[in-house]
């Protein structure tokens, strides 16, 4: 009999030592160590036929440079998130808080993939048939080239891999298969990276995209090693508020397009339905004529997306003010609050400052400082803003207003939803047409925004 053996991984990079550490050596994340005991069984290892490959080295210049063939999924949102469609071969990794919608948009993709003709196969180690069946009834993806397994052993995963031949597979989720030969428990360390391993060589060797739902820490990191994520092709994120009906998909990973795109979606009686213009959720609660409130132009991805700030600037009796921010980086908040106290002589020290940004929409561009500055300003001089006016710009150190990518297509977005009114970097104004049901003002410090803008 196999002696066993006990190891410990990291769960952050999968670091393997023989003893503990309460600072992993190889990522330096601290109490990221678990034990597992574990059976060493002697297998066939890389010489297994799935491992077994008689391609040769080639030289660069001989390869043929081909666009990658895709398959659209019949969701015109995740495929712009993908980069045009799935591609076959491709493995993608979903994650997302329990209940976000991961598995719902899995079936949907399903069935919209099966009316192209192909054929899908969808293994839950989560729910039964049954249950998938319910769902898939309810969201209306029934098809008969959809076929649905409950299995966790990796080897009949295999088995009917073999016996189906599906061009799309699914597999929710993969902390729940397991492989008989390593002793592990499902969800270890050991196993989700052996297992991720198999279902790589099966996407690449067949050519069947594969997409595998893996769960996420209390932290929203997906659990497992972090080596996880550097296997697979693509990694997405399926984000949103549990109080508001809206979903985020995001692509961390992508080796097959930007990872700067977003899809966005709504949650329904019947599934998860494409939101095609964004701007007109997330401002369709603006109050209007109310201090501290400013509506920014931000991108994310070659998507324009017009979005609330609210501010909220109130006196403190405590020696030490909160700063507080829900949707952008508090650091960044800081320092725009800085600049306001050095360059606009606007005494802040003593007064409480939160920032929201309306809708559980998270910013990460620096573009949207300037609307950050003029809601903190509004607020603190209980002044409002136009309710017709959009502010996009990065903020100096210096006060300075500087120029932005993209201001053309920010200007038409606001232009479309009726804003009469662009308050932007003058050096973002050259080199494009101008839309003539606009009035577009240049500022180039936070001086002159907010003098136009709180006049």
């Amino acid at each position: 009999m196999a002696k066993p053996k006990t190891k410990f991984f990291c769960t952050e990079c999968g670091y393997e030592s023989p003893k503990w550490f309460g600072k992993c050596p190889g990522c330096q994340a601290w109490n990221s160590m678990v034990e597992e005991t574990e059976i060493v069984v002697k297998t066939q290892g890389m010489n297994a036929p799935i491992f077994q490959s008689k391609e040769k080295a080639q030289s660069i210049i001989n390869i043929e440079s081909d666009k990658e063939p895709r398959i659209l999924t019949g969701i015109g949102e995740l495929n712009r998130v993908l980069g045009g469609g799935i591609v076959p071969g491709s493995l993608v990794l979903v994650g997302g808080d329990p209940g976000i919608g991961k598995s719902t948009l899995l079936l949907q993709t399903s069935h919209a993939l099966t009316t192209q003709g192909l054929r899908v196969l969808y293994i839950s180690g989560e729910e039964s048939v049954r249950q998938t069946k319910l769902r898939a009834d309810r969201l209306g993806a029934l098809s008969a080239e959809l076929y649905v397994l409950c299995e966790t052993n990796m080897e009949s995963i295999e088995e009917a891999i073999e016996q189906i031949q599906p061009q799309f597979l699914v597999i929710d989720s993969i902390q729940t298969v397991f492989m008989p030969e390593v002793t592990s428990a499902p969800g270890s360390v050991t196993q989700v990276r052996e297992c991720t391993t198999r279902f790589m060589r099966i996407a690449k060797i067949r050519g069947i995209a594969t997409v595998l739902v893996g769960h996420v820490t209390k932290e929203g990191a997906i659990a497992g090693p972090r080596m996880l994520e550097h296997m697979v092709d693509c990694v997405l994120y399926f984000e949103g508020e549990r109080h508001h009906t809206y979903r985020l998909l995001r692509a961390v990973k992508n080796r097959f397009g930007s990872t700067n795109e977003i899809g966005i979606f709504e949650m329904g009686e019947i599934g998860l339905t494409e939101v095609e213009n964004p701007s007109e959720l997330f401002l369709s609660e603006r109050p209007l004529g109310v201090a501290g409130s400013a509506v920014v132009a931000s991108m994310e991805g070659t998507r324009p997306v017009l979005v609330e700030l609210q501010a909220l600037v109130a006196a403190t009796h405590f020696p030490s003010p909160r700063r507080m921010c829900t949707g952008m980086d508090h650091q960044r908040m800081a320092l725009i609050i800085a600049v306001l106290e050095k360059r606009m002589g606007m005494f802040l020290q003593n007064q409480d400052a939160y920032l929201n940004v309306a809708g559980g929409v998270k910013l990460d561009e620096p573009a949207i400082d300037l609307a950050v500055a003029i809601s903190i300003a509004s607020s603190f001089r209980d002044i409002s803003t136009k309710p017709y006016d959009v502010f996009f710009g990065e903020v100096g150190l210096t006060g300075e207003v500087r120029g932005v990518s993209r201001a053309e297509t920010r200007v038409k977005e606001a232009a479309k939803l009726g804003f009469r009114r662009v308050i932007m970097p003058e050096k973002s104004m050259k080199g494009w047409k101008h839309p003539q049901d606009i009035q577009i003002i240049g500022v180039s410090t936070v001086a002159d925004a907010l003098a136009v803008a709180l006049d």
